[in-house]
């Protein structure tokens, strides 16, 4: 039986109580000889500032980068609003992403047959909804120099944010583009705004030379992103994997993620790139929702972008694709039975627990084993 290791982060808000529902799973492929997975916690976010005045100290940086994959739950919350800009929450996840070299952030938005009608959009427009949105995650306006605020000689302040991309790093994250829809509807939307930035001219120049040179029979289809965004609410069901830099996919998978229902329900696999020797990822796995700090604590949130964070992880860090496909029919079995959390749950209905949630995907999974 192989086995793995995992830095498991809670993080902030409702991120310790859906953790507890992923070690619940990657307990129970344990227990049943699948695959065995040795956890360390530590802190990010909120909770490493309080503990230490960084959102993620060295150690814990040292920890992810020895680590086969990390599990990330979530941070922030209003009672961190006034930390220094370096050490706010978020700070902790842009430095593993950075530092890790996560340049290929996975968002798939599937809606499940159950779930349909808990969308804000028709039944029509999303049932059979399976899309996946690459987002690169290392570079443009988030990490781009400058970044500052300055007072001006007349006493105005002048915010100044750099997008700023290379053709290296289009490149690569167009190969995982192209070689990701080779595995589903063999289509590619490059979504960017050429028309009014440069980045965009570069964005769609490379990746249009990378998909005609290397990938003849992957259809590509160029879109500006505000359409992008408009056409997800029309009919997203025309996309296959649309691929996109770091401002405009934080945009558009939150977007898609409301075509499913909820954004308790998107997973995410943040990938770097192979290593030569090995082949292997440095990878880190999340939930698309946020912290959540109205409903923290309080057993409300609901664990299935958890829980299918672990599945991702299964598939894309440990080969363990057959058990990735188990999870994610368990997760589909009890969500058919009418089981929800109260962001999901139909009108009038009685919503589970995040604990209870867990658990019955837990029973499923025993019984699909059987």
């Amino acid at each position: 039986m192989a086995s793995h290791n995992l830095l498991l982060l809670p993080g902030d808000g409702i991120g310790p109580e859906i953790m507890g529902e992923a070690k619940g799973i990657l307990n129970w492929f344990g227990k049943r000889g699948i695959a065995s997975f040795e956890t360390e916690t530590a802190l990010v976010g909120g909770a490493s500032y309080d503990a230490c005045g960084k959102a993620i100290s060295e150690e814990t940086m040292k920890l992810a980068d020895q680590a086969d994959a990390v599990l990330f739950g979530a941070v922030g919350g209003p009672k961190w609003d006034g930390v220094p800009y370096d050490a706010r929450p978020e700070a902790g996840l842009l430095r593993l992403r950075k530092d890790l070299g996560l340049f290929a952030n996975l968002r798939p938005a599937i809606c499940y047959p159950a779930l349909a009608d808990a969308s804000s959009l028709k039944r029509d427009v999303v049932e059979g909804l399976d899309i996946l949105i690459l987002r690169e995650l290392t570079g443009g306006v988030y990490f781009g120099e400058p970044k500052e605020i300055v007072t001006l000689e007349n006493g105005e302040k002048r915010a100044v944010d750099t997008q700023l991309y290379t053709t290296h790093e289009i490149e690569r994250i167009a190969r995982v583009a192209f070689d990701l829809a080779r595995t589903r509807r063999n289509k590619v939307s490059s979504a960017e705004k050429r028309n009014v930035m440069k980045s965009g001219v570069l964005w769609n120049q490379v990746v249009t030379k990378i998909g005609k040179e290397e990938y003849p029979d992957v259809q590509l289809e160029h879109v500006l992103a505000d359409n992008c965004a408009m056409q997800l609410v029309r009919w997203p069901k025309q996309y296959d994997v649309i691929v996109c830099d770091n401002l405009f996919g934080d945009i558009l998978s939150d977007v898609a993620a409301m075509l499913t229902g909820s954004l308790g329900m998107l997973p995410s696999a943040s990938l770097g790139a192979p290593d030569p020797s090995t082949g292997q990822r440095k990878s880190l796995y999340e939930p698309v929702h946020g912290s959540a700090p109205d409903i923290a604590g309080r057993s409300l949130a609901n664990p299935i972008a958890m829980i299918a964070s672990v599945g991702m992880a299964l598939r894309y860090s440990f080969g363990l694709g057959e058990a990735a496909d188990l999870l994610d029919k368990a997760i589909a079995n009890v969500l058919a039975t009418g089981t929800r959390t109260k962001d999901i749950a139909e009108k009038g209905s009685n919503a589970v627990s995040t604990q209870e949630m867990g658990a019955a995907i837990l029973k499923e999974l025993e019984s699909l084993a059987r």
